[in-house]
């Protein structure tokens, strides 16, 4: 024989005969009995609906970096244009998931403030479920930081793949350079050869080109120098805010802890307002039992030396 049994039936039982003891109606009492048997739809509340609605948007931002990772890395997949349109895209999408995530903090905070009484007093029945919001934000903070340390990873072979190819440009290019320093004195001295037998405007007009020329070269080296320090600075700017990020999301965490070692305290502080409570209560009992025994024995000295 089984030892436990279906007590449902008697709890409808007892709910039926509740309501009818209430004064419900049959219309209510329908109702309720229907309860029973079609649930009503689990309510959710706009936070949860914020919070699904930007861990749907982190999601889609990390399909969006894996389908377009060959695309971003690769150097002969795409052009330059095509890379800088992904890397604004997914800068565009971590900004909106941050904006949701500190939406839904300013929420959290103007909840925490709107549950303090007017003596600053925390309403403790609402702790639980401020701290399971500070959780989830958390939570997607996490996740937010996840995807952003990836992009920030494949933004550091992009920038390491362009010096990289910009480093052997210049190199070239200071050999095409003092190539020509070294073939000058030959042209020019041909040039000299036939400038005698041309006339003065064609010599002027060489003189001119070949100036024309050199500034070119020289403005080119500057400018390629200038990307590559450029370049340089992009990575170590994505290294920075990699780290910061980091760091970031370290001071979230301390945060929690703090936050629940606060919701301890405040516990503890109830707990020990209860306990000083009681004990006032026990003292003042106690007293005025010490009292009355006082009276008691005062009255029953009096009464035996007048009975003597």
């Amino acid at each position: 024989m089984s030892r436990f049994r279906d007590r449902t039936e008697d709890f409808k039982d007892a709910v039926r005969h509740t309501a009818i003891s209430s004064g419900y109606n049959k219309s209510k009492l329908a109702a309720i009995m229907a309860s029973f048997i079609i649930h009503k739809p689990w309510q959710t509340t706009p936070f949860t609906k914020s919070a699904l609605k930007t861990l749907e948007s982190i999601g889609a931002l990390d399909q969006f970096m894996s389908k377009h990772r060959k695309d971003y890395v690769d150097l002969h997949r795409t052009t330059e244009q095509e890379k800088d349109s992904i890397e604004q895209e997914v800068t565009a999408f971590i900004k909106a998931c941050k904006d949701q995530i500190d939406v839904l903090k300013n929420s959290i905070n103007d909840e925490e403030a709107t549950s303090k009484g007017w003596l600053g007093i925390r309403d403790t029945s609402n702790a639980d479920t401020i701290a399971h919001k500070h959780g989830v934000v958390l939570i997607l903070s996490e996740k937010l930081h996840s995807v952003t340390a990836q992009f920030d990873q494949l933004r550091a072979i992009r920038f390491q793949d362009a010096i990289n190819r910009a480093t052997p440009r210049r190199k070239l290019k200071r050999v095409v350079d003092s190539n020509s320093l070294d073939t000058s004195k030959p042209v020019n001295l041909d040039l000299r050869e036939t400038n005698e037998l041309q006339p003065e405007s064609l010599r002027v007009q060489q003189e001119l080109l070949d100036n024309e020329t050199r500034a070119l070269q020289v403005e080119l080296t500057s400018l390629l120098d200038a990307v590559q320090e450029t370049e340089t600075k992009m990575v170590e700017m994505s290294a920075l805010n990699h780290l910061m990020s980091t760091h970031v999301l370290q001071q979230a965490q301390q945060i929690e802890h703090l936050y629940d070692q606060a919701v301890e305290a405040t516990k503890n502080v109830e707990l020990g307002n209860k306990e000083l409570s009681q004990a006032i209560q026990r003292n003042s009992s106690s007293r005025t039992f010490l009292l009355l025994f006082l009276f008691v024995l005062t009255f029953s000295i009096l009464f035996l030396d007048w009975y003597n």
